[in-house]
């Protein structure tokens, strides 16, 4: 039979479909409506590619904010204790896991079978998550996606004097309204939420290896920031916006040998 996993966040909806060990499809997209329209439409999405039904699902999963409310799910689990197995599945030696979610960050240290040692994270203030990041590529004209390659270019070293999402808003406006080359001014966002992560992880203690996980370590400008601020040389994980799902679907598998 084959295993499910739906995370459903504040951004993004992800679905892992497995059977063996083996990842048969795996699908992201963007979070619409409520958290129950968001999970069918990913899961169907995955089941479409695979060529399968719900009916071939012998046991799902469901993680992230809106796990609660995944009609379909047949168990649910923390998006810490998910991250922890889909980041040790997709690279074995790694320990210490960072995930700058949409609405919050967390810092995971795990074991060699991905159970969870220690974590924190916090989700009080929106400056060192992915939603800190939408808002200024939202108010810099410029596309999401598009950060990393802009703070490829970037040419002076830049640090923004508030934290606040609502004052490093108006700072950077500022800036602009100033002449300061928008590639500045995106690294320099980048290194601003890298520092908010680094100091959170550092307070449970870094531990070899370190990966990133979620949809933010697909950004080259945020991943290399945050390997900087470490101070380490980051893991790159095959998918890391899925490692959530990915974690719910082998949780899935081994309740089901359970």
């Amino acid at each position: 039979m084959i295993a499910a996993g739906c995370d459903v966040g504040s951004l993004t909806a992800k679905a892992v479909l497995m059977n063996n060990g083996d990842i048969l499809a795996a699908e992201v997209v963007r979070a619409k409506g409520g958290p129950e329209e968001s999970a069918r439409m990913v899961m169907d999405a995955a089941l479409a590619k695979a060529g399968l039904s719900m009916e071939d699902i012998g046991l799902c999963v469901g993680t992230g904010y809106g796990r609660k409310r995944i009609p379909f799910v047949d168990a649910v689990e923390s998006e810490i204790v998910c991250h922890g197995k889909g980041a040790v599945w997709q690279a074995p030696d790694v320990r210490t896991i960072v995930d700058i979610g949409g609405q919050d960050c967390k810092a995971i240290r795990i074991d060699d079978t991905g159970n969870v040692a220690r974590y924190v994270y916090n989700d009080r203030c929106a400056s060192g998550t992915g939603r800190f990041l939408e808002i200024i590529a939202e108010a810099l004209e410029i596309g999401l996606n598009d950060m990393g390659d802009i703070d490829a270019r970037a040419a002076n070293h830049l640090t923004l004097s508030h934290q606040c999402v609502v004052f490093a808003e108006t700072e950077i406006i500022s800036l602009v309204n100033q002449g300061v080359a928008i590639p500045d001014i995106v690294a320099a966002l980048h290194r601003a939420v890298a520092g908010r992560a680094a100091s959170l992880t550092h307070s449970i203690g870094v531990e070899q290896r370190v990966a990133m996980s979620g949809g933010v370590a697909k950004n080259e400008g945020m991943f290399r920031a945050l390997a900087a601020a470490l101070g380490v040389e980051l893991v790159r994980l095959n998918n890391p916006q899925i490692t959530g799902a990915l974690g719910a679907a082998l949780i899935a598998a081994e309740r089901m040998k359970g």
